[in-house]
């Protein structure tokens, strides 16, 4: 049984903590003319049960207070930054209880072998598309073309700012990371990629020992899953504050002219994830004969919610648990999906490819076919060390700048004004991108139930499992008549 956010406990404190609103728009209404209309009768129930309408509203009243009172807005972004701290605690130890309790469940860790292995083509796949993809709509439209930047007036010191003076890791340098040096170590600095690494080693020797002689550890697990999911339940209550905080401390820092100024850079960009999430729902009918656009309506909230925060971590919980009742296995999910935000950041590609030719083209330089080929492979590498390093965009893009050698380093700073602007399309792309990948690596490797997955995206309760084929000769359980014992002589005195 899955802990889902309709945890009694959390029913009741969302019921209590809301009741009091909609008592008191019935009452004002009520004193202004008598009975409630039945518009603010369903507006108020609508904004009580649904927290896409509450995360909407939040959204819209962020922007507002941002554009109108902009000096106190940017002293709201706390607001954001504690709902992605409380969510973050949880993410390590639910990663790490769904993947050994996956690893558990099937049995064979060959399966879960393959399943890793399918998982990494598929996210090369389809990061290299969306990389091809930002390039050759760069060139058609021409996003830098007129600008006529002169490099020698930008800081390079903003984007030494903006990126701490970090570095991205090389290829050695990041295997090593993902080697925990201790236990403790990985879940106190949310080293998602380390605890995965522990999950596998738990799950494996479970499965090598037996259940037999850890009989307990298992169920414990199991029991601490659920205990997660129920804190997230009570979490994601106060995500309606959270979006509020994050837009409007974004609106009252960057404004909305930057729109403006960057419109052609910023409509390249997301068109071109238009352009690829259409791809991936067609992938995602043909390989599986699952809906997109359903799934995109079954996690709506999720959704809204991770563009709001601008961050994909917020909602990883909650796209886990909805992942798994939606018929995907759960070492399917526990394995593709935390690993895909290292490895599967289609947004970003998309980001990076358009962003490398706009600086091109801002400041003059014609990069020849064989230059951009350089480029595909440069951000092939370097966007797979994104995760977790601040400024990665601006790393990747002067490491793809200095690989060149024909465009100014400083140019990277032409982006600094834009980057929070395409921090809602990176991430719905990427999490988008890693679910369709949790779909598609599950039903290759014959871990996703589709029926349960097309009931579930449907809005339909999901089937009953079919019965277990008997054995031969093996008789039914609701068929054995266990024969009455007699009375043991002198029991009733």
């Amino acid at each position: 049984m899955i802990v889902t956010c309709g945890f009694p406990a959390a029913t009741s404190l969302r019921q209590s903590a809301r009741s009091g609103t909609v008592k008191f728009i019935f009452r004002f209404t009520e004193r202004l003319g008598g009975e409630t209309p039945v518009l603010v009768r369903r507006a108020a129930a609508l904004l009580r049960t649904s927290l896409f309408t509450q995360v909407a509203v939040a959204l819209v009243l962020g922007i507002l207070v941002g554009k109108l009172w902009p000096d106190v807005s940017t002293s709201l972004q706390p607001l954001g930054d504690g709902f992605t701290r409380l969510i973050k605690t949880l993410i390590a130890p639910l990663v790490f209880c769904v993947v050994v309790t996956g690893i558990a469940q099937a049995g064979n860790l060959r399966a879960f072998g393959r399943i890793g292995v399918k998982a990494l083509v598929w996210f090369e796949v389809a990061s290299t598309l969306a990389l091809v993809l930002g390039l050759l709509a760069a060139n058609a439209v021409g996003p830098g073309k007129g600008m006529h930047a002169d490099p020698s007036q930008l800081d390079p010191a903003a984007v030494d700012a903006k990126t701490g003076g970090g570095h991205l890791l090389s290829t050695s340098q990041f295997i090593l990371e993902a080697l925990p040096t201790s236990a403790v170590g990985a879940f106190a600095d949310n080293a998602i990629l380390q605890v995965l690494v522990l999950a596998c080693l738990v799950g494996a020797a479970l499965l090598h020992i037996g259940h037999t002689k850890a009989p307990a550890v298992l169920p414990a697990i199991e029991q601490v899953q659920h205990v997660v999911f129920a804190v997230v339940g009570y979490v994601m209550r106060l995500a309606p504050i959270a979006v509020f905080g994050a837009a409007a401390h974004l609106v009252g820092q960057y404004g909305l002219h930057v729109i403006t100024t960057y419109g052609k850079l910023i409509a390249v960009c997301y068109a071109v994830a238009l352009l690829f999430l259409g791809l991936l729902a067609v992938a995602l009918r043909l390989l599986t004969g699952l809906s997109l656009w359903a799934f995109v309506r079954h996690t709506r909230e999720e959704l809204l919610l991770a563009l709001g925060t601008a961050s994909s971590e917020t909602v990883m919980p909650r796209m886990m648990e909805k992942l798994r009742a939606a018929g995907a296995r759960d070492d399917a999910v526990g394995l593709v999906l935390p690993t895909g935000y290292s490895f599967n950041l289609d947004g970003a590609s998309i980001y990076l490819s358009v962003g490398t030719l706009f600086i091109a083209q801002a400041t003059g330089v014609d990069l020849s076919l064989s230059q951009q080929i350089t480029v595909v492979l440069v951000l092939m590498l370097t966007s797979k060390g994104m995760a977790g390093v601040p400024g990665s965009a601006f790393l990747a893009l002067s490491a793809t700048a200095s690989t060149l050698g024909v465009i100014p380093a400083g140019a990277v700073a032409l982006l600094l004004g834009v980057d929070r602007i395409m921090d809602s399309m990176r991430v719905v792309t990427n999490l988008l991108g890693n679910c369709v990948a949790v779909f598609v690596v599950a039903k290759w490797e014959g871990a996703l139930d589709v029926a349960v997955a097309k009931s579930v995206l449907s809005g339909e309760p999901a089937p009953a499992p079919a019965p277990v084929p008997l054995d031969q000769g093996e008789v039914p359980l609701d068929a054995v008549t266990v024969p009455q014992q007699p009375p043991v002589r002198g029991a009733g005195r």
